[in-house]
């Protein structure tokens, strides 16, 4: 038995939800593969942030340094303002633990149908992969003259050669796994800067991967085309603003924010990578057990894909998606089904599977 230490962080609103059902089928997949888990839960919340001053203690990143990965929840809550709960918790994380690729697949799945007419299961498959710790989200700049007519606000992006060069190079790898098809989100017409050293840099990754055919592509057309053909594109690597935009717009072409998935990783593994669903923290219906727990069990399953484990990984998705599949939904996907009904059905499946072939 393989054993792992998982750092599980709830978060807010639906994350206390969908965690659990995650949880429960890496239990059922895990035992059949030989793997255990063991979960420390950490309060860090925009709950705490109101009743303690921070999101997390100020030794909070010593405290999941060790884990083998971390699982998060949403964060985000009426009352605490957004820049406050991202600055305050995920972006530390993913900055000192140098969690640079963030990797979100999008998949139009039987049972969850796309608002684009010609976009079908099997047809769009693909993953935006996203700088995740440098470009427009920096902390460069300022406020100045506050209160004054004259204010002004400054926000300096900042690329870098190193960092534009590791998440092109894990974007080009995965595209020669894949379908060897790369498309480089840029907006070199208009940003003089930065996006020309951008594609400077994708056309050097390009020079070294010459089995991997690659387009450039402007961010506004490039989300037009999404809508118009998503079935066009492979593996999309974006900066950190660009891949962010772009894989929510995916996500939506793919039927549903609410089953997206992310990882945010260190592919060198000299920290531990965290996985998360997209969706947030959905105030409104936090409470009334209807979250859809389908982006955590996908974030859980990307999780195993990174610890070394593809096929309890591909299960665990077997299982989620086949639950969808025979039309068991929540209701933001048009369905009637409770967070706990749609749990009971994938672990029902889950054990199912692990009968048939055990």
């Amino acid at each position: 038995m393989t054993g792992y230490r998982i750092a599980l962080i709830p978060g807010d609103g639906i994350g206390t939800e969908v965690l659990p059902p995650a949880q429960a089928l890496l239990e059922v997949v895990g035992a059949r593969h030989g793997l255990s888990f063991t979960y420390d839960s950490f309060d860090w919340s925009c709950e705490r942030y109101v009743h303690a001053g921070a999101m997390m203690p100020a030794d909070g990143l010593d405290q999941i340094r060790g884990h083998d990965a971390v699982l998060l929840g949403a964060v985000g809550w009426p009352g605490v303002p957004d820049h406050v709960s991202l600055w305050g918790l995920l972006i530390p994380i993913r900055r000192q633990f140098r969690q640079y690729v963030n990797l979100r697949p999008i998949k139009v799945l039987d049972g969850v149908p796309s608002p684009l007419r010609r976009a079908e299961p099997g047809e769009v498959d693909l993953v935006v992969v996203r700088e995740n710790v440098e470009g427009e989200y920096s902390e460069v700049g300022g406020r100045f003259n506050r209160g004054f007519p004259d204010e002004l606000a400054v926000q300096q992006a900042v690329f870098t050669r190193v960092g534009v060069t590791r998440v092109v190079e894990y974007a080009y790898t995965l595209a020669e796994a894949r379908g060897g098809h790369l498309t480089s989100a840029t907006k070199s017409n208009g940003i003089v800067h930065t996006m020309p050293f951008w594609d400077e840099l994708v056309a050097e990754a390009a020079d070294r991967h010459p089995s991997v055919r690659t387009d450039q592509e402007h961010i506004d057309a490039l989300a037009a085309k999404l809508v118009l053909d998503p079935t066009k594109f492979d593996v999309i690597v974006g900066s950190n603003l660009f891949g962010d935009i772009l894989s929510d717009l995916a996500a939506a072409v793919a039927g549903s924010i609410g089953v997206a998935p992310a990882a945010n990783l260190n592919p060198e593994r000299e920290f531990p990578s965290m996985f998360e669903p997209v969706h947030g923290s959905a105030p409104d219906i936090a409470g009334k057990g209807v979250a859809n727990p389908v982006g955590a069990i996908w974030s859980a399953s990307m999780m195993l894909d990174h610890l070394g484990h593809p096929e309890a990984g591909a299960e665990l998705l077997e299982a989620c998606f086949g639950t969808l599949a025979e039309g068991v939904r929540t209701g933001d996907l048009g369905g009637t089904a409770s967070t706990a009904e749609f749990t009971r059905a994938a672990l029902d499946r889950a054990e199912g599977l692990a009968r048939r072939t055990g």
